[in-house]
């Protein structure tokens, strides 16, 4: 069984950066594809990032491109994202997710395994 931890969220002003990191346990970390997702109040959960085992290809919803940064390490098992010239609008709960296949995608319904998430809030 895969076990996905996130850490990293907090209070940010506008304009500011937060790390988060998402550690796994459990079967080989490198064998999975994986991603981010947040879901802000009242609204559904939407596609961050994903990144390829390797790390080599990566995936952005365009609302994030060229504001975030999403990264692995599989010698330590840990999936990053740098958030930076955050917005309010970037406020929610953010979860990483881990998928058995070697697309990239923004189908939340296609990852296997979730985290609890974590929360992130910008304020203005």
């Amino acid at each position: 069984q895969v076990q996905l931890v996130e850490s990293g969220g907090g209070l940010v002003q506008a304009g500011g950066s937060l790390k988060l990191s998402c550690a796994q346990s459990g079967r080989t970390f490198s064998t999975y594809l994986m991603g981010w997702f947040r879901q802000a109040p009242g609204k559904e959960r939407e596609f961050v990032a994903a990144i390829s085992q390797t790390g080599g290809i990566t995936n952005y919803a365009d609302s994030v491109k060229g504001r975030f940064t999403i990264s692995r390490d599989n010698a330590k098992n840990t999936l990053f994202l740098q958030m930076n010239s955050l917005k309010p609008e970037d406020t929610g709960v953010y979860a990483c997710a881990a998928r058995l296949g070697f697309d990239p995608t923004w189908r939340a319904e296609l990852y296997n395994y979730w985290g609890q998430g974590t929360q992130v809030t910008v304020s203005s």
